[in-house]
């Protein structure tokens, strides 16, 4: 009898389980609705009456199951782990995508060189695009503009990871300056690119032709789109017409995505990098070396550069570069140190504002400096004057108590004018010259020519006679400073009153005169080596 008893308990229990079971196919409910809109629904089935099942019971299908996503509770093994599970674009499959894997894939030791290098900055960029909700394959973009060198420069002007032109860093608020280039910064330029994708996005409905926006711009882009439109072409990214570099853009975006998504197929091993952050911001209140900076950190002067690539002066101004970025565990031990640092200045350089146009050796002797050591640390071509109102790095002297403003901080230039250099030439005298007519020729004044040959004023020259003059030479125009181009060679020329051109060539063994006409220039070699412009 007890073990009857038992059975029917059980039995009841069982049909009590079963009347509690609701029906996926049902609505209407309230109780019911509440228990199906998430969670477990423990709290709504505690308070009110259970629901039977009006009809008969239908098997869950296949559809049905997999309808709702999954979450893991298992964290990312590592950042190629949690990449991989943010990946949203749709894959691209061509023959140049293929052609690109094999590229990646037989040359393992750039890759192993491109994806070490961005151990420092992978965390943060991931962290931005799932804070934006964007795909992860975007963290990827940097492998293809610059490998991931912060300091990476093309050859039209792009800077940094994510290389951005200069109009374009104005555009997204990326300030370039003497003192620093927020196109190289790890964290502004992260910011100014994913704003950047957003908007190409937005414009554009599509990843792809976003990125081939990126690359070749959103005008050129739209162009090519309305072209196809007008032929009746689609206005897929494989369906436009568009240069070499931006065909094989998404390819190679698409190809690199392949390798970190299943690595092993394509023999690669990608270096472990740990799902932690590399680095974090402290607020710089001084002005600081760079170098001091590292030693107060105790990091190496590269590493504390490959963080802080913006700065490209040997001091950091608390002004204008409100933070500084330190490995993760550093940044508690360089504030411990500065402020227990006692041994001085923290800046050793600082800024001045030229006062009025000077030469480089003026300006060297009033900043305490040679010569030599001015050109290198500004960037100062040759045979260029220092223009009224120009910014230099000088040493910051044991009085100097503040440090650099805001506004020289955030506006600091430095302009040039060619430097005007007058040089010794000789004149062979034509018939009838005297000191008045060869002043009048050359725009000299009449006593200058006098004193310059030791004669009077009204003195005549006898015919083939070597006057010495000194002609100013012009320097020619400097190129933009640190944009890589040099100026142009042009040929000196004087034009006599009768308008025959008159060319002087000087060469290593000594002075060749070419003569047109009956004047004859003869230039004599100036002295002295230029400076070489330091990059």
């Amino acid at each position: 009898m007890k073990f009857i008893a038992a059975a029917c308990l059980a039995g009841s229990l069982l049909l009590a389980g079963c009347a509690g079971t609701t029906d996926s196919s049902s609505s209407g409910n309230s109780a019911q609705s509440t228990a199906s809109s998430g969670g477990t629904g423990s709290k709504a089935a505690g308070s009110a009456a259970p629901v039977y099942p009006g009809g008969p019971l239908t098997p869950i299908t296949s559809s049905e199951a997999h309808s709702q996503s999954v979450v893991t509770l298992a964290p990312p093994a590592d950042m190629w782990d949690r990449i991989r599970r943010g990946f949203k674009m749709p894959n691209l499959e061509s023959d140049l995508v293929r052609d690109r894997e094999q590229w990646y894939a037989s040359r393992p030791d750039y890759i192993q060189r491109m994806t070490e290098r961005s151990n420092k900055y992978m965390f943060h960029i991931v962290e931005e695009l799932e804070r934006r909700n964007m795909p992860t394959e975007l963290a990827l973009l940097p492998y293809i503009e610059s490998a991931f060198n912060p300091q990476a420069i093309s050859s039209a002007r792009a800077a940094g990871m994510w290389q951005f032109m200069p109009a374009t860093g104005t555009d997204f608020d990326l300030k370039q300056n003497i003192f620093r280039d927020d196109r190289r910064d790890v964290v502004a330029s992260t910011r100014a690119a994913l704003d950047y994708l957003q908007k190409l996005y937005r414009m554009f409905g599509d990843w792809q032709l976003a990125l081939a926006a990126y690359n070749w711009g959103e005008g050129s882009v739209s162009r090519a789109i309305a072209k196809n439109q007008r032929l009746g072409l689609p206005t897929t990214y494989s369906d436009l017409s568009m240069p070499a570099e931006t065909r094989l853009y998404v390819p190679k975006l698409q190809a690199v995505k392949n390798i970190v998504a299943n690595p092993q197929a394509f023999n690669t091993e990608l270096p472990l990098i740990a799902n932690h952050p590399y680095f974090q911001t402290v607020t710089l209140t001084r002005d600081l070396d760079v170098e001091l900076a590292a030693k107060l950190a105790d990091v190496r002067l590269e590493d504390f550069r490959a963080l802080n690539p913006a700065a490209h002066k040997p001091v950091l101004l608390a002004a204008g570069t409100q933070q500084i970025l330190l490995p993760w565990d550093n940044a508690a031990v360089f504030q411990r140190n500065f402020d227990a640092y006692s041994q001085g200045q923290y800046a050793s350089w600082t800024a001045w504002v030229v006062p009025n146009t000077m030469t480089v050796a003026d300006a060297a002797q009033r900043s305490g400096m040679s010569e030599a050591d001015l050109r290198a640390l500004n960037s100062i071509p040759p045979r260029m004057l220092i223009k009224a109102g120009s910014t230099l790095i000088v040493p910051r002297g044991a009085r100097v108590k503040e440090d650099v403003t805001a506004v020289v901080a955030d506006s600091g230039h430095l302009s040039f004018q060619p430097e005007i250099v007058n040089r010794r030439t000789t004149i062979k005298a034509g018939r009838n010259d005297s000191v008045a007519s060869i002043a009048r020729r050359y725009k000299l004044a009449p006593s200058n020519v006098a004193e310059w040959n030791d004669v009077k004023p009204n003195h005549a020259f006898k015919r083939g006679y070597s006057v010495v003059v000194y002609l100013p030479v012009r320097a020619a125009p400097a190129a933009r400073v640190g944009s890589g181009a040099a100026p142009a060679r042009g040929r000196a020329a004087a034009n006599t009153k009768g308008g025959s051109a008159v060319k002087a060539t000087a060469t290593r063994g000594g002075n060749v005169t070419k003569s047109s006409g009956k004047q004859q220039v003869v230039r004599e070699k100036r002295g002295g080596t230029p400076a070489k412009k330091k990059r």
